[in-house]
């Protein structure tokens, strides 16, 4: 009898190790952080306790370097099962081939219709899905409650604040936009109503050099001009983060990593979020954060959905929304944990009109071309209309 019983714990052992899966996991959580730690120590060994016989192995990589692993990885044939991956990426990833499209995976359409859509559309490209979102990100305001009693709503509002209070002679600004970069410039584009393609993504003349996104161009230039707003946006004086701890700047715009950042370093400094600005079309800002994506030519791909779905559930997002990553599922505005949080909640608000950056394989590029041409403009180069008619031009070019 008991040789039987050997023998059977034999056979469920093999059949178990047969059945055993790992799947890999590539990601940029910074190593060591409390987001990393909460991933190794937590989620995926609560994942791995529901789904007996999945093993989920999570391999960290420096951002700066993450792109172009990846890109070896795939012209290596080695790949990844999943990857958290830059939102602006995935376009250029689908268009290669590279990741497995989702939208016929079984439980796919409810997941789909959980999450914020900005940070949804990050993963369309060509009629169809190539990942989810998996933590988000937007810009919002941040500004020195001690001097600032009431933030603006609009931007008359903030021209009028910083007409107010700003004082160049004595290094003082109301607001600063953190550099010419894309990333700060479009949540003023937008609200102006301005754009940076057709929706298609067909074309960029029409729309980047539409009147409403030159005259958000030429607002900000004017009032750097002037002398309304920091000279951050030509990249100089000191950074967004130094010039409020100075009390130099008295608001500016980031995401949620600036205030822990901010306020770890300057702790007497009295500061509050508040909306984007609203111009004519609103109060837009921008979505950034990471999506989650299967490589097509994972071979796990049964237990590598498992663990997407698993990442998407309420007790992971929430689970890692306690070391800053703020959840993309919209059932999250109501978790008591949200609901509570200093700032999360201007984030969440923040995020359900935010748009995402150009979902497109060329992205990288047409960002170059249009921070490039708002430099000319300060550099005195160009007039706003005139730079970014050219820069309409060369992303075309990118777009045929």
């Amino acid at each position: 009898m008991r040789g039987k019983l050997v023998l059977a714990s034999i056979a469920l052992a093999l059949i178990t190790a047969a059945s055993a899966q790992t799947i890999t996991f590539w990601h940029t959580y910074s190593t060591g952080s409390g987001e990393e730690q909460t991933l190794l120590e937590k989620v995926i060994p609560q994942f791995e306790a529901e789904n007996p016989g999945i093993t989920v192995e999570a391999v960290g990589f420096p951002y700066e370097e993450f792109r172009q692993k990846l890109l070896t990885a795939f012209a290596g044939g080695v790949v990844p099962d999943l990857v958290r991956m830059d939102i602006i990426w995935v376009p250029e990833f689908a268009d290669m081939g590279a990741l497995e499209r989702l939208d016929d995976y079984d439980g796919f359409a409810a997941l789909r219709d959980g999450v914020f859509p900005g940070p949804l559309a990050t993963n369309y490209w060509d009629g169809g899905y190539y990942g989810l979102p998996l933590d988000t990100n937007t810009q919002v305001m941040l500004y020195n409650a001690d001097v600032i009693s009431q933030p603006p709503t609009t931007f008359d509002e903030l021209e009028a604040l910083a007409t107010e209070l700003s004082d160049p002679a004595a290094e003082v600004w109301a607001f600063s936009v953190p550099g010419p970069y894309a990333w700060y410039l479009l949540p003023w584009i937008w609200s102006n109503g301005g754009a940076i393609t057709d929706d298609a993504i067909t074309t960029a003349t029409g729309y980047l050099n539409s009147d409403a996104s030159v005259e958000a161009v030429e607002k900000l230039v004017d009032w750097y001009e002037r002398g309304l707003i920091a000279p951050t946006l030509n990249n100089t004086g000191l950074g967004a983060w130094e010039g409020l701890g100075a009390g130099e700047y008295l608001a500016t715009q980031d995401g949620p990593w600036a205030y822990p950042s901010i306020t770890a370093q300057y702790q007497d400094l009295n500061l509050q979020h508040a909306l984007f600005p609203a111009g004519p079309a609103g109060s837009i800002s921008i979505v950034g954060g990471e999506d989650i994506v299967m490589f097509a030519d994972s071979p796990n791909k049964e237990a590598a959905w498992k663990f997407v779905q698993f990442m998407l559930s309420p007790w992971a997002q929430i689970t890692m929304a306690s070391t800053g990553q703020i959840p993309v599922i919209q059932s999250a505005l109501e978790d008591p944990y949200i609901v509570e949080h200093p700032y999360y909640g201007v984030y969440l608000q923040q995020l359900q009109t935010a748009k995402p950056r150009t979902p497109h394989p060329a992205y990288s590029r047409i960002e170059t071309i249009i921070q490039d041409a708002v430099q000319r403009v300060l550099l005195g180069e160009l007039e706003v209309r005139e730079a970014l008619d050219q820069a309409a031009a060369q992303v075309d070019e990118l777009l045929k």
